[in-house]
């Protein structure tokens, strides 16, 4: 493997804690921006604390920093991995980490978390799952709950990989919860998405859908070790299969299946070869400067999305409208349609509808 160049060195201090942060005068505009330049993991953990904020002023404040960073990421390799329940993702992604950054590579991951729905804290605490990657200077974790957001993928993951690749990490590992449509989600906002399969489960497509073979650049059959070996190659031998019948989102990429094991450390060093050949190829024919700009066009519909339904929740006449258009669905006394249509015409859109 061979090491993209970077900029800048990264302290070795962690981020700071949210409680503290929140209490303290927050850095100027300027100084985050000249901080995570220069690599200082302190600006970088309060950067992403201020994009992942859902206070206004903060919000402000954080599409003002990004501007000031965006022109200085871009270059990084993005990552987005997924799999089934029991795969051994954390593993995986801990020695392939640790691989890239003996390489001379800065890696960043972004694990996402679910969210509690009780407490809003992450619930898998994906930092402690990578105990050796999360103490390499070379690397940086962010385990990041999900908020609610749909399929599982925080609303500001594609802000925290700015902020990343502007400090100077050229790898930028993307973990899914594997549920929902976060799959879908993260290979919208990556250059290469790898699935990650096991072997020796029983029926090998069980737990995965045609989509995500669609959406896959590559598939892994981890855990490919010991007597797992022979099932790892038979099941990789089927999926090649399986592919053959799908339609490749490019011409210019047939996606490939191999086998590794995380745990001995066998497989990974050919599995990011695929990368770096998907990305020489992309490259070359220029999709994948355009795979780039499409993420863009993404990335405002994403935004936009979140910002009228927060809109939407904190208006005040629609949150004092909600609780009766609620009661009324439960007790059947009117439709979810008519309830919503009701919300919207107190928002002030759509036609106003008799009570």
């Amino acid at each position: 493997m061979t090491a993209s160049p970077v900029r800048g060195p990264a302290a070795a201090a962690p981020p700071p804690d949210r409680s503290t942060w929140r209490r303290q005068p927050l850095p100027s505009v300027e100084a985050l921006v000249d901080g995570v330049l220069a690599g200082d993991r302190r600006m970088m953990g309060q950067a992403i604390t201020l994009v992942e904020s859902r206070n206004a002023a903060h919000q402000a404040r954080a599409q003002e920093m990004l501007v000031g960073l965006m022109p200085h990421a871009g270059q990084a390799h993005r990552v987005g991995i997924t799999g089934v329940p029991g795969v051994g993702k954390s593993t995986f992604i801990e020695t392939l980490g640790i691989n890239l950054t003996a390489a001379g590579h800065k890696v960043a991951v972004l694990a996402v978390d679910p969210t509690s729905s009780r407490t809003g804290g992450s619930i898998l605490a994906d930092k402690t799952r990578m105990d050796r990657l999360s103490v390499d200077p070379n690397a940086f974790i962010r385990p990041s709950p999900s908020a609610g957001t749909l399929g599982g993928v925080t609303r500001t993951t594609r802000e925290t990989m700015v902020v990343c690749e502007a400090a100077g990490f050229d790898v930028v590992l993307v973990e899914t919860v594997g549920v929902g449509q976060s799959e879908t989600m993260v290979a919208d906002m990556v250059d290469f998405f790898l699935v990650l399969m096991l072997a020796g489960a029983g029926d090998e497509f069980q737990g995965i859908k045609k989509g995500v073979l669609e959406l896959a650049d590559m598939i892994a059959i981890n855990k490919a070790d010991g007597d797992n070996v022979r099932r790892a190659k038979m099941a990789a031998a089927e999926y090649r299969a399986a592919l053959h019948i799908l339609k490749p989102s490019t011409p210019t990429w047939s996606p490939p299946v191999t086998v590794c094991s995380a745990i001995t450390n066998t497989g990974l060093d050919r599995l990011w070869d695929h990368v770096l050949d998907h990305r020489a190829k992309l490259s070359g024919t220029g999709e994948l400067a355009e795979v780039r700009r499409q993420q863009q066009i993404r990335w405002m519909w994403a935004m936009l999305d979140d910002r009228l339904i927060s809109a939407f929740r904190a208006d005040p006449r629609v949150r004092t409208l909600l609780p009766d258009m609620e009661r009324e669905v439960l007790a059947g006394t009117t439709t979810p349609t008519l309830a919503v249509q009701r919300l919207l015409s107190a928002f002030g859109i759509g036609e106003a509808l008799p009570a």
